[in-house]
């Protein structure tokens, strides 16, 4: 019932444009999405790879996955959001079912393709969303999209870990058949209304000219390469407490059965409050997450410090993705897709580098790093916003709201 109750109010506009298909396609997907999820333990335990050695290849996936963000969005502007969607998620089903017989020297070179090609779906799919319905709607609906995701993750892991127990590369074979599937349903999604040409300028253009946008970008890479820990550092620190495998996949099932169940509703409750305060909350919390793991480091302070942190993502992802494309001018949604996608799986390459390198030389420090980065972008962003709020009043204007000042962000940019 409280699901339900929380995604009613944007299901039905959603069906009502024909969008139901590709929430339930985007679960389905999340439920064989594994790759990713256990690839750290996989290079670890049944490849015989090293921690160092096995975070390497992580990273490439993570490197493959921000180069995929960073060109599928300009791609999608040009070429058509949704057919460059289609396209990309059928190589990335065939690179990702090849996992499982990759010879070890080529594991690097795979894990790149198939980070390049899976990321960018990830701009792409947010700026189809975005494109696609009015911007009040949008913070309702990229929750609901994720909401979609994390039902079908709330199965996965544990799943993951069942057949981790046989053999690992039954992960890699549902993950490309997941995928087929989430091509095969993209195939029937409606096709956005005719885009505004594509404009010329790049992403750094954006970044050099767009101050609140670089903001956003840098806060959100350094909050997400804390939260990535989830994938990389915590399942490390389980098995070191003797915790079997299936017990971490009930751990990323936790926090993905928490955004279900709770993230529409907030969206929706939170859309007319100002992105940068709700965004900054959300980093905050995360912050407190790892200090609760930090304090009490156990398996049950584990679970506890995944729930705040779900906490936390659900107050900063859908609004900080909402918010990019309330920002992005006329023809270029792809691109502010990617630079915010990109910032938002930043971590993919950084907590894996960083994360486990620190775990390895010191593991109380992990925790205690990753409190003082949430906090300290939680401080940044609120000192963009006092600084906005300071420079309207100056101007004799009251402050703008978030899609007041996205409109005028518009306007400015187009002239």
């Amino acid at each position: 019932m409280a699901v339900a109750a929380a995604v009613e109010p944007v299901t039905l506009g959603l069906a009502a444009a024909g969008w139901d298909g590709a929430g339930a396609a985007e679960c389905g997907g999340a439920a064989g999405s594994l790759a990713w999820l256990y690839l750290t333990l996989y290079l670890v335990n049944d490849r015989g790879l090293s921690a160092p050695a096995g975070g390497v290849v992580t990273a490439m996936y993570g490197a493959g996955a921000i180069a995929g963000n960073l060109f599928g969005g300009s791609l999608g502007d040009r070429f058509g959001l949704r057919e460059t969607l289609v396209a990309t998620k059928g190589v990335a089903l065939l690179s990702v079912a090849a996992f499982a017989v990759c010879p070890t020297a080529a594991l690097a070179p795979l894990a790149l393709l198939a980070g390049l090609t899976g990321g960018a779906g990830r701009p792409l799919m947010s700026a189809v969303v975005a494109t696609g319905l009015p911007s009040e709607l949008r913070r309702e609906a990229i929750a609901l999209s994720r909401a979609a995701f994390n039902a079908g993750a709330v199965l996965g892991p544990p799943l993951g870990g069942l057949l981790a127990a046989h053999h690992f590369g039954w992960i890699f074979l549902i993950d490309g058949a997941s995928a087929a599937l989430l091509v095969v349903v993209l195939r029937w999604v409606p096709r956005a209304a005719a885009p505004a040409p594509a404009r010329r300028r790049g992403l750094l253009s954006v970044l050099r000219l767009d101050g609140e946008m670089r903001r956003v970008v840098l806060s959100v890479l350094a909050v997400d390469t804390t939260y990535r820990l989830l994938y990389t550092v915590v399942p490390l620190f389980l098995v070191d407490r003797s915790a079997p495998p299936w017990l971490y996949g009930l751990t990323i099932s936790l926090n993905g059965a928490i955004i279900v169940l709770l993230e529409p509703r907030v969206a929706r409750r939170l859309a007319s409050r100002p992105a940068l305060q709700v965004i900054g909350a959300g980093y905050a919390v995360v912050g407190v997450g790892w200090l609760v793991l930090g304090a009490v480091r156990s398996v049950l302070s584990a679970f506890v410090a995944v729930l705040v942190i779900s906490v936390g993502e659900m107050l900063y992802k859908p609004t900080a993705t909402g918010h990019a494309a309330d920002l992005a001018p006329a023809g270029m949604q792809g691109r502010y897709q990617s630079l915010y996608v990109s910032a938002s799986i930043g971590g993919m390459l950084l907590s894996p580098l960083l994360g486990t390198t620190l775990y390895g030389a010191a593991p109380r420090l992990v925790w205690p790093c990753a409190t003082v980065v949430a906090f300290a972008a939680a401080a940044a962003i609120s000192r963009g916003r006092r600084s906005d709020l300071q420079k309207a009043a100056g101007d004799g204007d009251a402050p703008p709201t978030t899609t007041k000042k996205a409109k005028m962000h518009k306007k400015n940019s187009q002239r």
